[in-house]
């Protein structure tokens, strides 16, 4: 059964690398991975690829182009992240609290066609913007408005 592999595996930070490559599908099989996750607000934010999968039925976001028809085409390894898209028009992704991270849902369907196809894989991973440990101290002192993050 195809399965997603990412690297780091649950959580990393969001200015890291996220390696994705997909393991178990049919050889030189058409697949479409989209990607998607909510802000703060629940504003729905998508992008999607469509790749082929190489004679061994693996899948390698950084040695593998994207086919034109998706968010992006050519060899982007973080292409399905930096494409991100909001559903609502003109809409940003604004943070605002920094201490919990984004939930990013990755997919993999079969096929290449406008709808998706059957789904066949998908994981989870969080996206944090704080290094376990650091601390957020907040400064208020005269007009003084900051914050302080402390290393462990």
């Amino acid at each position: 059964a195809p399965s997603i592999r990412l690297s780091p595996a649950a959580r990393s930070l969001f200015d890291e690398p996220l390696a994705i490559a997909v393991r178990g599908l049919g050889p030189r099989q058409p697949v479409t991975l989209r990607t998607s996750l909510r802000d703060e607000t629940g504003e729905l934010f998508q992008a999607s690829a469509r790749y082929q999968a190489g004679d061994d039925g693996q899948l390698d976001l950084a040695r593998c182009p994207a086919l034109p028809g998706g968010s992006f085409s050519g060899l982007e390894p973080m292409g399905l992240l930096w494409a991100l898209q909001p559903q609502k028009p003109f809409w940003r992704l604004v943070k605002r609290d920094v201490q919990s991270p984004l939930l990013l849902q990755l997919e993999v369907f079969e096929g290449h066609g406008e709808r998706p196809g059957r789904l066949l894989a998908q994981a989870q991973h969080e996206r944090a913007f704080l290094r376990d440990g650091v601390r957020r101290v907040p400064v208020r002192e005269g007009r003084i408005r900051a914050t302080l993050f402390l290393p462990p």
